[in-house]
């Protein structure tokens, strides 16, 4: 089995809804997202041959979703009041509505998913809160 791994962080703010402590409180994290590629087989031809996968397209792949959470505010869709969410547009914040609970399980389940829809194998992502904490999620 071969395998290929490569790392982005992101800055962005979210919440747990009907989460008793610290984390029901709007908060921020430096997200460090860790993608796993797992392949059983090199690919055969082309520019890619005897590769999993062109180091060069898989960071960008990574990097661009990195890219599109960073300095936003995660927020669980049906979280917040339509009030509330108009507000926080009109004064310019960047928000990001996911259809789930922002939790580093789901963003790394997300990231799999994102990242497996354009074709990449991937095997795992680690999604890292703090240096010292992460959710894992295997394909």
């Amino acid at each position: 089995m071969y395998g290929l791994k490569t790392e982005a962080s992101f800055d962005s703010a979210h919440f747990l809804t009907d989460y008793y402590g610290k984390c029901e409180n709007l908060h921020g994290h430096r997200w460090r997202m860790v993608v796993h590629l797992e392949s059983p087989d090199l690919q055969a031809d082309g520019t890619m041959k005897d590769m999993v996968m062109d180091f060069g397209v898989f960071k960008r792949a990574v990097r661009a979703l990195a890219e599109e959470l960073d300095h936003t505010f995660l927020v669980e869709e049906g979280s917040l009041s339509d009030a509330t969410l108009a507000a926080l547009e009109a004064e310019g914040f960047s928000l990001t509505i996911l259809p789930f609970r922002t939790t580093a399980e789901n963003l790394a389940r997300y990231a799999c998913e994102r990242l497996t829809e354009q074709g990449l194998p991937v095997s795992q992502v680690d999604m890292y809160e703090t240096p010292n904490n992460c959710a894992v999620y295997r394909a």
